[in-house]
This record gives structure tokens, C-alpha cells and sequence, in this order.
């Protein structure tokens, strides 16, 4: 059968073709699914999903974590300390833990991307830097930008992508996780000490990377072995 991989969507204020209010999620992602030989489906941030999440992982295959705004700090217990946080939305943080928590406890696939991977160590009890700005010297060098990872040699990152140093990745983040959770292991840095991407210690497959491979997963194989990788592991 097809792959099914959950997608939590967004409340998005319009879309093209649509009268009102929307949910929403990249297309990108679901294109590098689809590539990958699985079909992306979009589950709606509303507080009446939350009584569904565990119905929902349950049927899904696997589950991906996509990009968007910031956690809300209390949910890593901080206090918002930096004006550059934006896009706070309570729906979006209670579903998306919900979502993950319930995966890792099914030992489900997951590939959780830039915010997503910070959800992903937040749901396991770690924390984030909240403004790149104060932890680097130049924190524009992740902001729409392209840099050097180092990803470390034997991690499911460096299998999936068949490198350990990828030739692009499109890094689009002013966070970055701080503290890890004790179940995740960092396998991979940028030259300036950022967290990159991680792993968990002992789940089947579930890998997290703070750039957004799905921007050149079309053109880029490297960037497309993360997918592929994913929908390998739901077989």
C-alpha cells in the first residue's frame, strides 16, 4: 500500500481559490513525498483534532514536522526574553507536540524540519535558543541563506543523504535548539556551533534537520534522500 504521511497544517488568513480562511501546508513537502512514492496528508490545527491524534498517527505510516513560526516559550519553560519572536499560534504548538509525542510513542517515522525540529526536541524536554543573535556573531548567515553542515559519519542523516557534507540546504531560522533532550543525539553542525540535525537514540527512524531540504529536494538528490529515507522506513 502507499505510505501515508501525516502533515500538521496551518491556519492561514487566505489562499489562492479559497474564499476565507485556510489550512495549510507547503507544497514542497508534499511534492518530495510524492517523489519518495508516498502521498502527504494534511491534518487541521484545531483544537478539536487534539482528541484525535491518536486515532490519526495510528493510521498514518509516518509523520513529517514542516517549517513555520515559534514555539511559544513557556512550552520549554522560559519566558520570551527577544522581540524577533513572531508567529506564535496556540493551535499550532498543542497539535504538532500532541502529533509527535503520540509517533515516538508508536515508534513511527518522523522527519521533522526546521521548526519541526525544534518541536521535536521541545516535545522531549529541551529547550531553544530564542534569538540566534545573541548565541552567534552573524546570525544572518541562517537567515535565507546557504551554509556548510557537517553531518557525522554512521547517522541516519549521512545514510539518507549520502554525504557528509551536503552541497546545498536552504536555512531559514533565527532559532536553534539550546539544550538537547536526553533522548535525541545532535549528528550534525554548522562551522559556527548550531545544531543542525538530530536523531533519536533509540526510535526505528525518527531525524530532525533545522535547513529545509524540500526547497531543493526536485533538483538536489541529497536533499531528496531525506524523503525517500522516511518513506523507506514505513516498510
Amino acid at each position: 500500500m502507499t505510505p501515508l504521511v501525516l502533515i500538521p497544517g496551518r491556519l492561514s488568513p487566505e489562499a489562492k481559490g479559497v474564499r476565507e480562511a485556510a489550512i495549510a501546508s507547503g507544497r514542497r513537502y508534499s511534492e518530495a513525498i510524492a517523489r519518495s512514492g508516498g502521498v502527504a496528508l494534511t491534518v487541521p490545527p484545531l483544537e478539536s483534532t487534539l482528541s484525535h491524534i491518536e486515532s490519526l498517527v495510528e493510521r498514518a505510516d509516518a509523520v513529517l514536522l514542516h517549517g513555520g513560526g515559534d514555539l511559544d516559550p513557556t512550552l520549554y519553560g522560559q519566558t520570551q526574553s527577544s522581540d524577533a519572536i513572531y508567529g506564535i499560534v496556540a493551535e499550532h504548538d498543542a497539535v504538532e507536540l500532541a502529533i509527535v509525542r503520540a509517533a515516538i510513542a508508536m515508534d513511527k517515522p518522523v522527519l521533522a524540519i526546521c521548526r519541526g525540529i525544534q518541536v521535536l526536541n521541545v516535545s522531549l524536554g529541551g529547550t531553544l535558543h530564542q534569538n540566534l543573535v545573541d548565541t552567534i556573531a552573524d546570525s544572518d548567515s541562517h537567515w535565507d541563506t546557504y551554509h556548510p553542515v557537517e553531518v557525522n559519519a554512521g547517522s541516519r542523516v549521512a545514510e539518507a543523504m549520502g554525504t557528509l557534507r551536503p552541497t546545498g540546504g536552504h536555512s531559514y531560522h533565527h532559532q536553534s535548539i539550546d539544550r538537547v533532550a536526553s533522548d535525541l543525539q545532535v549528528v550534525a553542525h554548522s562551522i559556527d556551533g548550531v545544531i543542525e540535525a538530530v536523531e533519536h537514540r533509540t526510535a526505528k527512524w525518527i531525524v530532525g534537520v533545522q535547513w529545509h531540504p524540500e526547497d531543493d529536494a526536485a533538483t538536489d538528490a541529497q536533499q531528496q534522500g531525506l524523503f525517500n529515507a522516511l518513506i523507506a522506513a514505513t516498510r
